[in-house]
């Protein structure tokens, strides 16, 4: 019971702020209204990106590109991230989709027998590095840009780096003896057979095009919750009243409490992360938990007026490097059955999003000198 009053007390709490703020029947239609615009004009929009880069990957992994691009990668793994090469297949079939595929390629014992446990259970933090990548970079582009997605996921591949060398120490550091232990033991070794395709050429564009754009509508439909539910609060507490400085109950009216208490810090975000605005921190916290729902806010952030290219570059680099990791690295290492580790994960991913986000900052500068 306790519990129970607890939250109901931060419900009350929350709406009887914003209540007492936009009056009561406009805080409802803007909730309402808002979460109407941002399903038909944000929501389809992502929707059908996910779709097309859906069916792009799987006729990426259907023609073996997938593979060429992880044989080409395999080389910098070791040096970079301290992993074996066969970690490449995570990053790129990640970015292709969503995190929490990396979990599905470390169940596979064939895949985990290249680790040792502390390289293993890292995985966690580096699959979420490049998480819906291809969808942020494709989305960004759709806005008008182009080199500032680019720059952005440099920064998420710094950030990936930071993340995954820190939950390496960090594992390593609770559990020495995970350093030389095997992930799996494999009870017999099994060559890797190439498969032999009898389908029409035609017939497996088809069906690939097909099966990864149903994937796509998967993903889509997944992304729902989030963008309705977080975005909606995020708008309502980061944009202001109308034009005439009232509340109307039109979509996308708020108090501007999250703008109030960033810009107290604002002097901070700027020299860190250039953001000439306080409103854009909205994105970054909403990447905490959605990266999605983080997506959302870029149309409306632009017609404010309040982005600019080294703003795309941060985002793009902290929303690829978070990716929504609050809401699923803790079932990602359950999954993988290290469930103690989830804090110090954590942890790791929060510092090398800060770090993928600076760099991107810093890099864009770098090349606006050139631009």
């Amino acid at each position: 019971m306790p519990s129970g009053i607890v939250c109901l007390f931060i419900i009350f709490l929350l709406f009887g702020y914003l209540g007492s703020k936009m009056g009561t029947a406009n805080m409802l239609n803007t909730v309402m209204n808002t979460a109407h615009d941002l399903l038909l004009n944000t929501v389809f929009y992502l929707m059908a990106i996910c779709v097309i880069t859906g069916a792009l990957g799987k006729v990426f992994v259907e023609f073996g590109v997938v593979k060429m691009f992880e044989k080409l990668l395999r080389p910098l793994m070791k040096p970079l991230f301290n992993l074996p090469g066969v970690a490449s297949l995570g990053a790129v079939v990640t970015f292709l989709s969503d995190n929490p595929a990396i979990i599905s390629l470390a169940q596979d014992k064939r895949f985990a027998s290249y680790f040792k446990k502390y390289q293993y259970i890292s995985l966690t933090n580096f699959g979420t590095a490049f998480g819906m990548g291809l969808l942020v970079i494709v989305f960004m582009i759709g806005q008008g840009f182009f080199v500032e997605p680019l720059v952005g996921f440099v920064g998420a591949m710094i950030g990936c780096l930071v993340s995954t060398r820190l939950m390496q120490r960090s594992v390593i550091k609770a559990y020495p003896n995970y350093q030389y232990e095997p992930a799996v033991v494999m009870q017999e070794e099994k060559k890797e057979e190439d498969l032999e395709y009898r389908k029409p050429l035609f017939q497996r564009i088809l069906d690939s095009l097909l099966d990864g754009g149903r994937t796509g509508v998967d993903v889509g439909l997944a992304i729902i919750p989030g963008v309705l539910i977080i975005s909606t609060l995020v708008m309502v507490i980061t944009f202001g009243p109308s034009a005439s400085g009232t509340y109307t109950g039109a979509a996308y009216e708020g108090t501007e409490l999250l703008p109030t208490l960033a810009g107290k810090f604002n002097f901070i975000f700027e020299w860190l992360f250039g953001f000439t605005d306080p409103h854009l921190m909205a994105f970054p916290i909403t990447a905490l938990g959605a990266v999605g729902a983080a997506l959302g806010l870029v149309p409306n952030f632009i017609e404010a007026g309040w982005v600019d290219g080294n703003a795309i570059a941060v985002f793009t680099a902290i929303g690829m490097c978070w990716s929504g990791y609050l809401s699923t690295h803790t079932a990602m290492l359950d999954t993988l059955g290290y469930r103690s580790l989830t804090s110090k994960a954590i942890v790791a991913h929060t510092i090398g999003g800060i770090v993928a986000a600076i760099s991107a900052h810093w890099l864009y500068m770098l090349v606006a000198m050139f631009m």
